[in-house]
Order: C-alpha cells, then sequence, then structure tokens
C-alpha cells in the first residue's frame, strides 16, 4: 500500500508540470530587440529597405532618409542621406540608386560625389495632387520588368466627410511608372493602399476597414482589376485605362446611399441590421476585373489597420515558415502570417497571428541579412495599440521549434492542417477539439462591416496522417466565398503536449477546390466530451520552452470589484481596443474616462461594444466599427472598469 501511494504521489506531482508546458507564448520563440537610435533622430518610418552591403534604408513621415550601417550591432551608426521631402511612404532600391515616393511625386535620389549624401533629387514622374491631407502615396515597389508600381490614397468629402472620393487622376488606383518615366493607370478599387507590395514578382496590395471595405483584406492585383471602392471609377473611361467597370455600371448594382435629411444636410450612412445584405463576390459574378482578396483580415483581431506584406526568403533564418508571407497592421501593432495558395486559379488562405507588443504601429518590414526582421514603426495621427509614436525594431527567432499551424490547405470536403511538429493523435482524433464557423462581411458605402450570416459548421471527422504532422479536417456544409474561422483549442503537441501558440486560422474560402472526398470509414468521430472549443480556454501557467520564465498566475476581478489597470490592460490590448482608445487623452475614438462621463451602466457600454452609435460622438471622424468578437467576459470587465474612471 505504501509503495501504491508513492506511485500515485509521484503522479500527482508531475501533473502540474504537464500542464506548465501547455502554453509557451509568442515571445518565447520571436524577441523583439530595439536598437539603440541617436538622441534627437525622430523616425516616424514610412519606408524601409535592406540594401546589398546589409545596411537599412529608412524613410519618414517628416521628409527624411537615413542609411544605418551595421544595423544589427551593438553601435549601429546612423547617417542622414536626404532630407526636406514630402511624406515619404516608401523606399526602394534600384540599380545604385533609392527611389521614394514622396506625397506628389517618384524621387530619385542620387550620391554623386559618393560622401553618402544625396546631391541630386530628381522627379522621376510626379502625379497630380488636390491638396487633400488624405492623398498619401505609396510605394514604389520595383517591378521584375524594372517599372515602378505605387499606390494612391483616397481623399474623403467636404459635407460627406465620411465617404472617399478621388479628386484627381491616381486617387484610388494602383500605378505603374515605367522604367523610362511613363505614367500608366493600372488597377483601381483601392481605398487605403498602405500595403503595396512585390511577393516573388506579383504585385499584391492591403487595404483598410473603411467606406466599401468591411473589413482589411490582402489582394493580389492584375492589370484592369477593380478592388471594391468605387472612388476611382471616376477616372475609369479615360482613354489610356486598363478598367473596364464605370461607375454607372456599379451604381447600377450598388445603392450609394446618398440621402438629405429635412434641412437638405447630407445623411451618415450606419450599418442596418435588418436590411439584405450585398457582398463584393455578387459584383465578380458579373463582372470578371472584379478582384476577390485572397485573405479577410477579421477586423479587431488580425487587425485594423492593414499594412505592409513581407516574403520570408530567409531560408530558415526567420524560422520554420520560409515561403509564406507576413502582414502588418498599424492600428493593432502586431504581424500575422498568412498561408496562401492557388485554387482553380486564383489566390485564397488564412491568417494565423504571429506577434504582437511592438512599441507602436507597424507600417513597414524587411529582412537582414542574418534573417531577423527589421520593423518600421509610426503612430502619430493614426493611433496604435502600441502607445510610443514611431520606433525601429527587430524581430529575431531564437531557434526553437513553435508547435504552430504550419499550413492550412482547402479541400473538397474540409480542410487540411499540417503542423510544425507531430500532434498528440488523442487530442488530434478527438472532434471535441475543434470548432468551426464561417461568415462574411457587407459590400456597402457604410464605415466597416460586422461579420454576418455566421454559421457553425460540424465536424464530421477527422484523419490524423501516419507522421502526425497532418490533420485532414472533414466539415457538413463549407461556403465559397466566406470565411472559415478554425479553432484547434484541444489538439496538443505530441510529447511535450504543449496546446498551439496560434489555435485560430481564419481561412477566405474563394473557391472550393475538386478532387475526391475522404470516406466515412477512414474518419475517427468520436469525441471525449472533455475539451469544449467553444467555451473560452482556461488561463495557464505560462512556462517558456526551455522551462524558465515562470509567470505569476493572471488575476481575475471579482463580480464586486472593477478591475485595475494591471487586469484590464491585456483585455483591451487583446480585444485592439488601445489602437483607437487610451485612458485620458482622444486618440481615433473618445478617451475612457470621457466614456465614464457618459454615465451609462456596465451593459450599455457592452452594448455598444458589439453595435456602436457613431451618432452618440459625433465630433470623431472614424467611427467605430461593431466589435462582435470581444467576449462577453471580456466587455464586462472592460465596461466595469471604464465606469470605475467616473469622478
Amino acid at each position: 500500500m505504501k509503495k501504491i501511494a508513492q506511485i500515485a504521489l509521484i503522479i500527482l506531482a508531475a501533473l502540474p508540470m504537464v500542464k506548465a508546458q501547455e502554453s509557451p507564448k509568442e515571445e518565447d520563440f520571436y524577441k523583439i530587440i530595439t536598437p539603440p537610435i541617436p538622441e534627437g533622430i525622430v523616425l516616424e518610418v514610412g519606408g524601409l529597405t535592406t540594401l546589398p552591403n546589409g545596411s537599412l534604408g529608412i524613410s519618414t513621415r517628416r521628409g527624411d532618409v537615413w542609411i544605418v550601417d551595421n544595423p544589427t550591432s551593438r553601435t549601429p551608426y546612423f547617417r542622414k542621406f536626404a532630407t526636406g521631402l514630402h511624406e515619404i511612404l516608401g523606399l526602394a532600391y534600384k540599380d545604385g540608386v533609392l527611389y521614394c515616393a514622396q506625397r506628389g511625386e517618384l524621387t530619385k535620389l542620387i550620391d554623386k560625389n559618393g560622401d553618402g549624401k544625396a546631391d541630386v533629387y530628381e522627379t522621376f514622374y510626379a502625379w497630380p495632387l488636390s491638396g487633400h491631407y488624405h492623398e498619401y502615396s505609396f510605394g514604389p515597389k520595383v517591378a521584375p520588368d524594372g517599372s515602378f508600381f505605387v499606390s494612391g490614397n483616397v481623399a474623403f468629402g467636404d459635407e460627406e466627410w465620411w465617404r472617399g472620393e478621388s479628386r484627381v487622376p491616381g486617387r484610388g488606383w494602383i500605378f505603374r511608372i515605367t522604367p523610362d518615366g511613363k505614367f500608366e493607370p493600372y488597377a483601381t478599387g483601392v481605398r487605403s493602399p498602405a500595403g503595396i507590395s512585390m511577393l516573388a514578382g506579383e504585385l499584391w496590395y492591403t487595404d483598410n476597414q473603411g467606406d466599401w471595405m468591411g473589413t482589411g483584406g490582402v489582394f493580389p492585383v492584375k492589370k484592369g482589376g477593380f478592388m471594391g471602392h468605387p472612388a476611382g471609377l471616376k477616372w475609369a473611361e479615360l482613354p489610356n485605362s486598363p478598367v473596364k467597370l464605370t461607375e454607372k455600371q456599379f451604381f447600377a448594382e450598388r445603392d450609394n446611399r446618398k440621402e438629405r435629411d429635412s434641412n437638405d444636410r447630407a445623411i451618415k450612412p450606419e450599418n442596418t441590421r435588418k436590411e439584405e445584405p450585398q457582398f463584393l463576390y455578387q459584383l465578380k459574378e458579373k463582372y470578371p476585373m472584379v478582384q476577390l482578396p485572397a485573405v479577410w483580415l477579421p477586423y479587431g483581431v488580425h487587425g485594423v489597420s492593414t499594412s505592409e506584406l513581407i516574403m520570408d526568403e530567409t531560408k530558415g533564418g526567420f524560422g520554420p515558415f520560409t515561403g509564406q508571407v507576413f502582414v502588418g497592421d498599424q492600428g493593432q501593432s502586431n504581424i500575422m502570417r498568412l498561408v496562401l495558395e492557388k485554387v482553380k486559379g486564383e489566390y485564397q488562405g488564412a491568417s494565423i497571428g504571429f506577434r504582437s507588443g511592438f512599441q507602436s504601429g507597424v507600417l513597414r518590414m524587411a529582412f537582414d541579412k542574418d534573417g531577423s526582421m527589421f520593423v518600421g514603426e509610426t503612430n502619430r495621427g493614426w493611433g496604435s495599440a502600441g502607445d510610443a509614436n514611431q520606433g525601429l525594431q527587430r524581430l529575431v527567432w531564437n531557434g526553437k521549434m513553435p508547435f504552430e499551424m504550419y499550413t492550412v490547405k482547402a479541400q473538397p470536403d474540409g480542410f487540411e492542417i499540417e503542423f510544425t511538429m507531430p500532434v498528440d493523435r488523442k487530442s488530434a482524433e478527438d472532434l471535441d477539439s475543434y470548432k468551426v464557423s464561417s461568415y462574411l462581411y457587407k459590400h456597402y458605402p457604410v464605415y466597416g462591416s460586422p461579420p454576418i450570416n455566421t454559421e457553425e459548421v460540424n465536424v464530421k471527422g477527422v484523419k490524423v496522417s501516419e507522421d502526425g504532422k497532418k490533420v485532414r479536417i472533414v466539415l457538413d456544409g463549407m461556403r465559397q466565398y466566406y470565411v472559415h474561422k478554425i479553432q484547434l483549442e484541444g489538439v496538443r503537441a505530441a510529447g511535450n503536449y504543449w496546446s498551439l501558440v496560434h489555435p485560430d486560422a481564419y481561412y477566405t474560402l474563394n473557391n472550393i477546390p475538386d478532387g475526391e472526398k475522404l470516406k466515412s470509414a477512414d474518419l475517427k468521430t468520436s469525441r471525449s466530451g472533455n475539451v469544449k472549443a467553444t467555451e473560452a480556454a482556461p488561463v495557464k501557467e505560462h512556462i517558456s520552452p526551455d522551462g524558465k520564465g515562470k509567470a505569476a498566475p493572471a488575476k481575475t476581478a471579482s463580480a464586486s470589484k472593477a478591475p485595475t489597470w494591471e487586469e484590464v490592460k491585456p483585455l483591451l490590448t487583446k480585444n485592439t481596443c488601445l489602437a483607437c482608445h487610451a485612458t485620458d487623452k482622444k486618440v481615433v475614438g473618445p478617451a475612457y474616462v470621457d466614456v465614464a462621463k457618459r454615465k451609462y451602466t456596465n451593459q450599455q457600454i457592452v452594448d455598444l461594444i458589439y453595435a456602436p452609435k457613431p451618432e452618440n460622438w459625433p465630433d470623431f471622424a472614424t467611427p467605430m466599427a461593431p466589435m462582435p468578437q470581444v467576449p462577453k467576459g471580456d466587455a464586462m470587465k472592460i465596461a466595469a472598469w471604464i465606469n470605475s474612471l467616473a469622478k
């Protein structure tokens, strides 16, 4: 009996170690390093590029271009290469010369005497401006043929301040500047195209949530393509336009909601829950030049202000994701990972969380020759979860393997997920380890869209590969064009029993592939009843992969006592509230102390999180989007904390 008791004690003593090893976090694999920046240098990074000699080129919103020599050393050397330019939101290197996109021109910066400073600022091509503050220009990106691509942000209305406008040619467009300096309109339908990118010789761009953009999206760009925002169609009938969709055709399909009240004042369009929704894919079914995003990024989860794309070409220097794409988010101060594939000739794929916690808004990224990633940051006037106004940081992989979804690929009857390490078979064959739902966004002139038509998707069965690296999930009811949220809360790694660092993937299913479906006899269909993927995962004790770095368990607020700032800040960060709000100052949205002065009840604040009323805050230009993804428990704690600020 004594021996049995000793064995029992040994088993019990081992259990906490199993639990402790379940939850390594992002920071246990990828470290954020802030290099020393000389006093007096304000970067507000707008462009970032790695030069052939390993130096780093940086352009800033304040109009400077810096070269950083030995950028990964303890003492990087900063030298000013150019200055006096106008809000440089992109930088590229070609044939020994730097090119930058100022607000109104593509500029060639030439160091003629080799002293490390630009002697000639040559206008390579100038485009028109109306003078509106929001007419940002992004780029350039160099194409394989040596031409340059630039994207033009829309302006906004005067009376109708919420409505994106193209007041001059090039606004709401992506355009090409040929190697000999000629202008070619290329594609339109863009709103705030901050993330124009070149991936393996193909042109891509990202857009932000706003009018006609239900949420952030990642789009491949084809000549003559239209991505959904109608402002640029104003110029679609010009002789040199490759876009064959007109304003008249567009607004025959979509109501622009240009309505006026009894005093002849413009009425701002708002989301209506009972309206018959229209979708971008419906427009594509009639007009083939309409380009769907490869990935819709879930608002408030994987982004609020989508920025640049970058492909991992480090051959393993940055971890196990060589060939995959990363996308930054300026508002949320984070980076996501994209898994892309072509199905029936069109790109589609999944977004998966990667790394959060940057000091300011992530706008630009560039890989160093050592495999680490430089991250250029800014938030002035735009707001971000990271509250610093600007920053240059570096993301470094420590060589340890995270347990992640490596790829997510569509199948005729579901999805195949490949992992970075083998799965624990028992957990992976349990249907209670999975939850899948699908939803879509409206295509309309309102600022942003809530996820709508949400349905739970039944998981019929799973099949785990022999090596444990892949799981085939068979579903009942996939929906073409819809985003499929795939949650794997219960899946564990073999051996160490880790949970996934990022257990959720959001797959945009533009096409369902053809092919053979799995037979019922090949599937595991049992449910343990032990894992509830539908419920929030319990807070786990944090232990790093090497067994070090034990953190104190998270505190919880009692129902009778409002949470403290230390308790509520992780919730505000996780749910992207800090991208638009601060405690005691106006950012994109009102300060929390000002919300507290309204004397809403906790429940009213929760209701406004899920269904905001922008008319309550008419002095704020950017309306708050619905945030239905915020868990009810988080929302109640946030509401209680806000009301605790009332004096």
